[in-house]
């Protein structure tokens, strides 16, 4: 591992790359065998003061180039990006254990965003309003100011190029903080925007006590504005923050997602689709489907060629070719799944597959299949974040709807059928941010991408997520 990951990270502050030195660390642990590969720097409120004054000091400079000249950085960032994929790829399966492919996968889209929001900011237009002969009135979008952005361990680079692409394509500098499990392979995509001619003190990387790094930044009269990736309890903890200083705020919080399973559909279709999409990042993912709901009529059929299909797919560490599933990402989740497992057992569930940690070093878990699930297990209500499916059959469309709109949460859901009808009904009716049906893609980057109800607000990605990072100003001119 010495020869794929470094034995020590750094911070990046106003155009400064910054060693552990005698700053207090964090180790990073290989989630396939538990041990340490690394030793991560932890940002001081000296580092953190300084991160802001650069911010601050760069963003009138950034603010006023050109947008074509920050639409040639982002675009020669996202090359660079795509060149350097299979090394941040093998750093992020080494950090975070999926799969290498998947890993590599997502650098690559990660550069696919920064080659968006490129095209996008030379898109934002204002415009004219109709008055007499004499005035002028038009409006146009400025960018905000400097950005604090929060991301998590799930998709090391792709939420966090999320935030850069956007905040940099509009014109606002960015300190960056990703997770701290995480920290090898957002660095790698930071160097590949210093590398592309990013200004220094544009974009900053620090890493922390996340406590004390995200409200010492949000406190700041720096930052303008918050985007974070994560937990319900944590957004709702920053929300607070933000709300000192009336701080605009991008929240893209936890899911539960259902998928809603018709008699109608095409079942093998979405067997291959569902069993792939589940398991996939070992179901650590904030739109993975979850509540499994299905017609009466097909309902056994489904649960037993689910099962069969989960029961083929192979667990291993992530540098394995050919592998479906990596370990979770660290010790927290297999404890949480032992949780919730032997609360839904406990309330009826039947365990179709899988519902054990595997005997091995690391932190790898079984994939797991859990039928007849009680509404009131914990699992059923709680985001498991975990390589678990649950299932309960239904027999209406309205019971369908009424089961799948019941929880406080409404980021992405799905649904299968070959009825158009039934399909703008799901369409219209579901509460989500993201509805995808007969397929599974919620995320295609120029799209908006974000939640509802307590699964957020703000959304990221295409022209929704550039005008996030952005004001409208009105002027009027006699």
């Amino acid at each position: 591992m010495s020869n794929i990951y470094p034995q020590s990270l750094q911070l990046h502050i106003d155009g400064e790359w910054l060693d552990v030195e005698d700053r207090d660390v964090r180790h990073v642990i290989n989630p396939s065998t538990g041990k340490t590969i690394s030793d991560l720097p932890k940002a001081s409120i000296a580092d953190l003061d300084r991160a802001l004054n650069a911010a601050d000091r760069s963003f009138p400079i950034w603010r006023d180039t050109p947008v074509g000249e920050r639409a040639t950085i982002l675009r020669k960032a996202a090359a660079l990006m795509r060149e350097r994929a299979p090394e941040i790829g093998r750093l992020m399966t080494a950090e975070q254990g999926k799969p290498l492919a998947q890993a590599i996968g997502e650098v690559s889209g990660s550069a696919n965003l920064f080659d968006t929001m490129a095209e996008e900011a030379k898109r934002c237009y204002g415009r004219v309003l109709v008055r007499p002969t004499g005035q002028q009135s038009f409006v146009k979008y400025q960018p905000v100011g400097p950005v604090a952005a929060f991301s998590p361990w799930n998709f090391p680079v792709f939420t966090p190029a999320r935030k850069l692409a956007a905040a940099l394509a509009a014109g606002c500098s960015i300190i960056l903080k990703p997770a701290e499990e995480t920290p090898a392979s957002p660095i790698e995509m930071v160097r590949c925007l210093i590398d592309a001619g990013l200004p220094s003190g544009v974009a900053q990387i620090v890493f922390g006590d996340p406590a004390q790094v995200s409200s010492h930044l949000i406190a700041s009269d720096v930052i303008r504005k918050i985007s974070f990736t994560g937990s319900v309890p944590v957004g709702r903890h920053l929300m607070k923050l933000a709300a000192e200083g009336l701080k605009r705020t991008t929240l893209e919080l936890g899911g539960h997602a259902p998928v809603l399973v018709f008699e109608d559909c095409d079942l093998d279709k979405a067997l291959d689709l569902l069993v792939a999409q589940k398991y996939r990042n070992a179901g650590q993912v904030c739109v993975s489907p979850t509540r499994f709901y299905v017609q009466s009529g097909i309902y056994e059929k489904f649960a037993t060629e689910f099962t069969k299909r989960a029961e083929r797919i192979t667990v291993s560490d992530g540098f394995i070719d050919n592998i479906g599933m990596g370990p979770l990402a660290n010790p927290r989740r297999p404890e949480a799944m032992e949780r919730l497992i032997s609360d839904a057992k406990a309330k009826g569930a039947d365990v179709r597959l899988g519902g054990e940690a595997m005997d091995r070093d690391g932190y790898f878990y079984r994939p797991t299949v859990l039928t007849n699930v009680s509404l009131d297990a914990d699992i059923m209500n709680n985001e498991p974040f975990g390589p678990v499916a649950v299932m309960r059959p239904f027999d209406t469309l309205d019971e369908a709807i009424e089961q799948a709109n019941r929880l406080p949460l409404g980021l992405a859901a799905y649904a299968f059928t070959d009825s158009l009808r039934t399909a703008n009904i799901v369409g219209d009716k579901i509460e989500a941010g993201m509805v995808a049906i007969n397929n599974l893609t919620v995320s295609p980057g120029d799209a908006p991408f974000g939640g509802v109800k307590q699964s957020g607000h703000g959304s990221e990605d295409g022209p929704d997520g550039l005008k996030a990072y952005m004001v409208t100003k009105a002027i009027h001119q006699s």
